[in-house]
């Protein structure tokens, strides 16, 4: 059954305003958190897929805190803290925890430093740099990805060429059709003067990618008490310098899982391969 996309709440978090989507459903609840530069919206195919059986929220990490890319941007730890502080406030316990990218890194952090509880992980792409970049402090031109997101695109003159322009773009390729309308949908905000400007801003987004160098996810890992699935793109370019095996073997109770065929953004190449792998896991999960 298709369900209508919920609008924008807001929680305090202590000191700010941490946007969500809420889907209200059963006692069983999920929790989803996106990449970095991305947007809740994305999930929408794949929480339909659970709802309303279970009740699901989706925040949105993107500028709900004011950080400059050039004074170190928003640290995963802050976002961490305040995704426990979101889930204490919304009473989310025992739950199913989703995580991309960055949102599988913060959400690591957040169950093993911050009260985060859930009975089950699956860390899709989780960003585990090699330990030594922990002890960097880059600036935003020496940062390899936020040297180049703070100089995204970010004007467009009207809808038309603002949709053509992703449409041209080899990046958007392989994105799975119902997500991208999405992301046109929603990435994308109308200006009063009429023209298109990303939702998160190429600033906010360096922020985001400047605040992934603050804390050494590595040796939280053995603090993950609860079953956790990590997933890697077959093609994912961070095969090279993440290595997500290492990762698993210090979970206690970690477990692998590739996607052939998929790059680092599996979740809007694959959509329905992501649900399954999610329904899977949740039903290995109610039968233990």
């Amino acid at each position: 059954m298709k369900r209508d996309i919920p609008e924008l709440k807001h929680q305090d978090v202590g000191g700010a305003e941490l946007p969500y989507l809420h889907y209200p459903g059963g006692e069983k609840q999920m929790l989803f958190c996106h990449a970095t530069g991305f947007l809740p919206w994305l999930w929408h195919p794949i929480i339909e897929a659970f709802s309303p059986e279970y009740t699901i929220w989706a925040p949105y990490i993107c500028n709900y805190r004011t950080c400059d890319p050039h004074q170190g941007g928003l640290k995963w730890n802050i976002i961490a803290e305040d995704l426990g502080a979101f889930c204490r406030a919304q009473k989310i316990e025992h739950h199913v925890q989703v995580g991309h990218s960055m949102g599988a890194t913060v959400s690591t952090i957040a169950a093993s430093l911050f009260g985060v509880r859930p009975r089950g992980m699956v860390l899709i792409e989780p960003i585990f740099l090699p330990e030594e970049f922990y002890s960097l402090t880059p600036s935003v031109e020496g940062h390899p990805l936020a040297s180049k997101s703070i100089k995204r695109l970010n004007y467009w003159q009207s809808e038309e060429d603002a949709h053509a322009y992703l449409k041209s773009r080899s990046f958007f390729t392989t994105w799975d059709d119902e997500i991208l309308q999405l992301y046109k949908r929603f990435g994308m905000e109308k200006m009063p003067e009429g023209d298109m400007r990303l939702a998160c801003s190429p600033e906010s987004e360096a922020a985001m990618f400047m605040g992934g160098w603050c804390c050494n996810p590595w040796p939280l890992l053995e603090k993950i008490g609860c079953p956790a699935l990590v997933i890697e793109g077959e093609q994912s370019p961070n095969v090279a310098f993440v290595d997500l095996k290492r990762a698993v073997s210090l979970l206690p109770r970690g477990e692998f899982g590739s996607v052939p065929g998929a790059g680092h953004l599996i979740p809007m190449e694959k959509p329905g391969e992501i649900t399954a792998i999610l329904k899977n896991f949740v039903a290995k999960l109610n039968g233990a």
